[in-house]
């Protein structure tokens, strides 16, 4: 007799699978070639959008010269605001000193 009822264990029915994002994105490409004789708004959009991500990823030259520009952009913001700083401390603190 037992006063607890212990609970059994669970089996579930997993199959795992195999993901290819080659042959997804080149089905994907197949499928958008044949519906390109419609001119739809979406058919272009999905037709950009995949432009865009083929180009961003195809091309590291590209990805280098943009996070350079990034970087220089930010470095830039930062002297400007290191020398702002200085200047502001040099003039308001003996102001404020005073």
């Amino acid at each position: 007799m037992r006063l607890q009822k212990v609970p059994k264990h669970k089996k579930f029915d997993y199959t795992p699978r195999h993901y290819d994002a080659k042959k997804e994105e080149l089905m994907q490409r197949v499928e958008a070639a044949q519906s390109k004789s419609g001119t739809s708004a979406e058919a272009t959009k999905a037709r950009i959008k995949t432009q865009l991500r083929r180009g961003r990823n195809n091309n590291p030259a590209l990805r280098k010269q943009q996070v350079f520009k990034s970087n220089m952009l930010l470095l830039a913001i930062i002297v400007i605001l290191v020398i702002g700083g200085f200047i502001m401390i040099n003039v308001y603190l003996p102001k404020i000193v005073n």
